[in-house]
């Protein structure tokens, strides 16, 4: 059995709302610093059965994980 981790974030250059909330509200409670905030998520899963794990998630991500218009993906599979 595969221990999979899918992080899906949005690509450079597209506008990040929740980023943007999130470095406001920082900067706001006291840590001017912060900036270039990004909001992404992360997905774990284990995966049995599959021969090419990697390559099991890739399908995945590319069917329903991540819009790949707007959004890049990493795995990670232990």
């Amino acid at each position: 059995m595969a221990k999979v981790k899918v992080h899906v974030f949005l690509k450079p250059g597209v506008l990040d709302v929740q980023g943007k909330a999130v470095e406001g509200a920082l900067q706001g409670l006291g840590w001017p610093g912060v900036s270039n905030a990004r909001v992404g998520k992360l997905i774990e899963f284990d995966l049995e059965g599959a021969e090419d794990p990697a390559a099991e998630a890739k399908r995945m991500c590319e069917t329903l994980l991540a819009n790949t218009v707007i959004e890049s993906y990493r795995i990670e599979v232990e």
